[in-house]
């Protein structure tokens, strides 16, 4: 959604980069083009003035005049100050003392309230909540339909005691939803709310009755992130007319400018709470003004990526390919397999890249990653026999035409496949035999706890010679006697002390899972076939 006004702000500080210091002029034509950028994001109006004023006072202040790096200084001040423009801090669900907490959801029809109330409930589910969905709208049509098929896919229970399409009173569903929980042991209420296409006394005095009968303890405003300017208006109104606590975004996966939603803090005063970013369930997370502002500057948004590997993989999954990869045994195809429905878990792979920083500069590659390419992949290792895929260097031109006529594929693309794959392996087969850290290399090669390079070559050298035997017999005998007993102490000890050592990243369960980001997996970025 960011992507116009991220392409301005870049280009903007490329220019600044190559310059020692800083004049007037410098700094007035940066904020002219920060401006520029800012409008045609559809930024409002007061929000811009202020943004400028802001930044213009803070880069001819001494922070910048005294850098070192001045460009860097107003990298950073404008950084500091979208984040500040995003509400500074991330605003954190409130539950009440007492439960249930009473959640009201109120916006316009076609916000994607309904939508968002099921995604809150799962997202509260897995943070161990026992949510209750309630269907409170019941003037548009199927509205309370839809909202318990979205109940159902996000597996969270809906109170509906009336059918809607106009029959029924919202407020008496809002009440008796509250005693519901209590009796039944839901600690969160999420009401879902009539909207209507535009602002009306009629509407505003419907949402306000609920919230006076049921007392909410979080009232959200769900506003479309793509319909610009009105969305600063509309939350304006509804500030006025009925309250709310806290501002949730949706439909951020959309192409529009995005202005309106660096717009509703500063006009409200209100925090952005939640965004929606997809249109699955899971497409759903908290709102972190830090981590927006740092995707809007091509900062990338790691934390974020960690997050979502935290969220999607089990524990068990992440310890069972650390060990894989840490053992003497080949990376196999079944274990790639295994790596990429893994990564798959997290969402589109575009989305993923455009999380790690600079991607900017590589949008196109980035906009042109397509799934169907992993689907092809897939396609081919499930229609190889499990020893074809535990051991790739069986597959003779019979077995490549039986798995490309098997996976809808051509023989081209299974060959690429399998020599991709060779190539890989044998990257990896280097990685480990090199003592790179946390590939269970030998303790004095380089890169695995300490020793010089000519230390670790003359070590090599050694081993590759071998002990000498004498030409002494009685020392000769001796060495063979002295060579036994160390073989026997190995015996008895179970093997070699020396363990394996995980890959970085894949110990705790708390960093990316394998291939996003140790630095010790091989680039299978390759694994890409050419399209038909």
């Amino acid at each position: 959604m960011f992507e116009t006004l991220s392409d301005r702000l870049t280009s903007v500080f490329t220019s600044l980069r190559g310059k020692g210091r800083l004049s007037e002029e410098d700094i007035d034509a940066t904020a002219r083009e920060i401006r520029l950028a800012l409008l045609e994001a559809d930024v409002a109006l007061p929000v811009v003035r202020a943004f400028i004023a802001r930044v213009k006072e803070r880069a001819q202040g001494a922070e910048v005049s005294k850098a070192l790096n001045p460009a860097q200084q107003v990298i950073k001040i404008v950084n500091d100050e979208l984040i500040d423009i995003l509400g500074g801090e991330t605003r954190e669900l409130r539950f009440a003392k007492k439960p249930p907490t009473v959640i009201m959801l109120a916006g316009l029809q076609g916000s994607g309230k309904t939508t968002l109330a099921g995604k809150l409930g799962r997202w509260l589910a897995a943070e161990r909540n026992t949510p209750l969905l309630v269907a409170a709208d019941l003037q548009r049509p199927n509205a309370v339909t839809q909202l318990e098929v979205v109940g159902e896919r996000a597996e969270v229970p809906v109170f509906a005691p009336e059918p809607g399409n106009g029959v029924g009173d919202p407020v008496e569903v809002a009440r008796a939803s509250v005693e519901q929980a209590e009796r039944n042991n839901h600690n969160v209420v999420i009401i879902d709310t009539a909207g209507r296409l535009g602002v009306d006394s009629e509407m505003m005095q419907q949402a306000a009755d609920i919230r006076d009968a049921v007392s909410p303890d979080e009232i959200l405003f769900v506003v479309d992130a793509m319909i610009g300017q009105d969305a600063v208006n509309t939350a304006q109104a509804f500030l006025d007319g009925v309250g709310y606590d806290a501002v949730a975004l949706t439909k951020l996966d959309g192409d529009a400018r995005g202005g309106a939603a660096l717009s509703i803090r500063h006009i409200t005063g209100r925090p952005i709470m939640f965004a929606s970013t997809g249109e699955k369930l899971d497409d759903f997370t908290l709102f972190h003004p830090d981590r927006m502002a740092s995707r809007i500057l091509d900062m990338g948004d790691v934390l974020t990526l960690i997050d979502k590997a935290q969220s999607t993989f089990e524990e068990d999954e992440v310890a069972k390919m650390a060990s894989t990869l840490a053992s003497d045994e080949d990376f196999t195809l079944d274990d790639f397999l295994q790596q990429m429905g893994m990564l798959r878990k997290m969402g589109p792979i575009s989305n993923l890249l455009g999380m790690m920083p600079g991607m900017s500069q590589m949008k196109d590659q980035v906009n042109n990653v397509d799934e169907k390419d992993l689907d092809r992949i897939t396609a081919i290792i499930r229609s190889m026999t499990p020893a074809e895929r535990g051991n790739p260097k069986i597959i003779n031109g019979s077995r490549r035409l039986r798995i490309a006529n098997g996976s809808g594929t051509e023989v081209s693309d299974v060959n690429g496949l399998v020599t991709r794959f060779f190539e890989a392996q044998k990257m990896m087969r280097q990685m480990k035999s090199s003592g790179m850290p946390g590939m269970g290399g030998a303790p004095g090669a380089p890169g695995a706890g300490g020793g010089s390079r000519k230390k670790a070559k003359g070590q090599a050298k050694k081993a590759k010679k071998g002990k000498q035997r004498s030409g002494n017999p009685i020392k000769a005998k001796q060495q063979e006697a002295e060579r036994e007993a160390e073989r026997e102490r190995r015996r008895e000890e179970g093997g070699d002390d020396q363990s394996p050592q995980l890959p970085p990243g894949l110990g705790g369960g708390q960093q990316l899972p394998p291939g996003l980001g140790g630095g010790t997996m091989p680039d299978l970025s390759n694994f890409k076939l050419p399209k038909k």
